[in-house]
This record gives C-alpha cells, structure tokens and sequence, in this order.
C-alpha cells in the first residue's frame, strides 16, 4: 500500500511539473495600420512567444488608426482615428475577435495617442491637430465614454505621453527648438493641473516609466541622447546627474521598461536596433555589453506580454512585427521566429492584459 501511495505521489508531482510549464491562457497582440486604416490582431503562444493572425484579420478600423489601448478587464480595446478626429470603442470577444460600437466618440483635432490608468476609469487622448489632451470615465460595464471637463490645453503638439501607475499624474512631451518640452499635470478624477515644465534633449519622442513609479526616462530624437530623471512623491522630476546619456545610435524613437524593473529597452529608429541598458539602483543605465539586438528597419514601437517573457516590436520600415524572448536573468533578446509582415507601417501595439 505505502508503495502504491508514494507511486501515485510521484506521478501527482510529474503531473503538476508540467502543468505549471505550460500556459493555456489565450492572449492576443494588435497593431494599428494607419495607412491601410486597419488594425492586424494575432493570437500569443505564451509559451514561446509566436504570432498566429487571427480569422478575420484584418479588422477594418477608423481612417488613419494611430493608436490603440486595451481595458484591464480585456473586454473593450479603444482606437484613435486620427483621419476623422475620433476614437473608436471594440469590444473583444473570447477568441480575441473585434466588434466595433457606434457612434464613434468626437475628440480633438488628429488624434494620436491614448493612454488609460491602471484602473480603467479614465482614457487620456492627445490629440496633435488642436496641441490638447481630451479626457473621458470609462463604462465598466459597457466601455462608453463620458467627457470630463474641457480638453487640457499642452501648447505643444504631443508626441508622446505616460501616466504614473497611480494614475495621478501625467507626463506629456512635444517638439521644441532647439529643445523640446516634458508637461507634468498631477490628475484629480481626470482633472489636470499643470505641474512642471521641463526641457529635455531635442526632440523628446521615447517614454518610459519603471513599474514602481521611481524614474522617468525620454528617448530624444534629434540628438541621439537618453534622458534620466528621479520621480518626486508629487509627480515632479528631477534629471539625473550625467544626464542625458548620449547613445551611439541614432534617433531613439521609443522606449519601454520590463516588467522587472531591471532593463531599459530603446528602439533606435535610424540604427535598426535595439539598445538594452540595466537600471542601477539610482536610476542610471549602463548599456549592455551583448546589446544591441537587430530588428526590422525603422523601429518604432515595443510592447510587452503580461508575463514579461516576450516583446513585440513594430519595425515601420520593415512593415512588420517581431516578436523576441527576453531573458530575464540577462536581459538578452532572441528573435523567436521571422518577422510578421503587415501592410503597411505599424504605429502602435497593445497586447490583452
């Protein structure tokens, strides 16, 4: 008996070893194509990584689809339509298909990026034709949109924008001679109130937070350079010393933490690479002595898995997507198959919480 019961113990652990191994859980990748005014959706293999389109991929989108976010509860994705000056609400089947609801909502002039706090209760558009950010509460049972207040005027043309994981504070850059600018707005239930004006490099573009909220890091494009700044308990910023860090590619045009916290990756647009840096203690890169990683022309965007194991990188250039394993213990980056070809240029790529 004791021998049939150590028995029955020992394939009981094989048999959770290899459950715990192996992930079913269903996620999917998807990326905006203005220029085609599509939005392509995959399917993740989240044990290794690949790409599998979806039936009924393309999904036909809104004129000049600029950017994408998912709702944390997976079931409702947004999409600014920077060709018609409106967002557009999904909602997202099981099977990771999109039913799109009407009418879409009216915001801005061109917009082209959307953020969403943590929570889901807030949607921030940037909208670069009227240099303002459009602010609405979110339905959590429907996804509708409810304007809150007046669109925030920035003065600048957004390029990029970042929320704390708070969702307190806001972070917004734009194009400056010679200099750009980083807007700081702390939020109060999507009220803004401007906090701090900062110029960074030229050409401020990349942004990326660490998950804890400590630091701040901006890609500038016009002078090849990475800006490093501490995150004060009021959302303020103060740079680094040595900043920015000068890199020696050209035209960092997006960057994106890992979920660890521990590595900085930079994709370098004019380079056709990736850059990875380590993240010290004080909030200080120092490149890795294996990086860069080669990537499709012109990259711009990078998205990563909830796991944290894969990224996704969007390659305007190349028209295409590519999908890399990141190992965690090194921050190395391995290609996990042939880059996805697209139809055109991908601007923006989100993947299901």
């Amino acid at each position: 008996m004791l021998k049939k019961a150590a028995a029955l113990f020992l394939v009981g652990v094989g048999i959770a070893t290899w459950v715990s191994c192996s992930t079913t859980v269903n996620r999917y990748v998807y990326a905006a194509i203005p220029a085609s005014t599509q939005i392509v959706a995959y399917r993740e293999d989240p044990n290794s990584g690949v790409l599998t389109v979806l039936p009924g991929s393309p999904i036909s989108a809104g004129p000049a689809v600029q950017s994408i976010v998912i709702h944390p509860s997976k079931k409702f994705m947004y999409a600014a339509n920077s060709g018609e000056s409106d967002v557009s609400l999904y909602q997202i089947a099981s099977d990771g298909g999109l039913t799109e609801v009407t009418p879409r909502t009216v915001v801005g002039v061109a917009p082209t990026l959307l953020a969403m706090d943590a929570a889901g209760s807030f949607l921030y558009v940037a909208n670069s034709g009227s240099d303002t950010i459009s602010v609405f509460s979110i339905s959590s049972s429907s996804g509708a949109l409810t304007p809150v207040g007046a669109p925030i005027p920035t003065g600048i043309a957004p390029l990029n924008m970042k929320l704390s994981p708070s969702g307190n504070v806001l972070y917004v850059t734009g194009a400056g001679s010679p200099q750009g600018y980083i807007e700081v707005f702390t939020l109060n239930a999507g009220v803004a109130a401007l906090l701090q004006v900062i110029q960074p490099g030229a050409n401020p573009y990349g942004l990326a937070m660490d998950p804890s909220g400590a630091h701040l890091y901006v890609g500038n494009t016009g002078d090849n350079s990475i800006s490093e700044y501490t995150i004060g308990s009021d959302g303020s910023l103060t740079e680094l010393s040595g900043s920015p860090l000068g890199e020696t590619f050209s035209a960092p045009l997006a960057l994106l933490v890992d979920n660890s916290g521990k590595y900085l990756y930079v994709a370098n647009e004019g380079s056709t690479n990736l850059a990875a840096y380590t993240i010290g203690s004080d909030g200080g890169l120092t490149l890795l002595t294996n990086s860069p990683f080669a990537t499709g022309s012109q990259p711009s965007f990078i998205a990563s898995d909830p796991s944290g194991k894969y990224l996704f990188v969007g390659a305007q250039g190349g028209k295409s997507i590519q999908s890399f394993s990141l190992d965690g213990s090194t921050g190395t980056l391995t290609a996990v198959a042939n880059p996805y070809s697209v139809a055109s240029a991908p601007t923006s790529i989100v993947v299901t919480p």
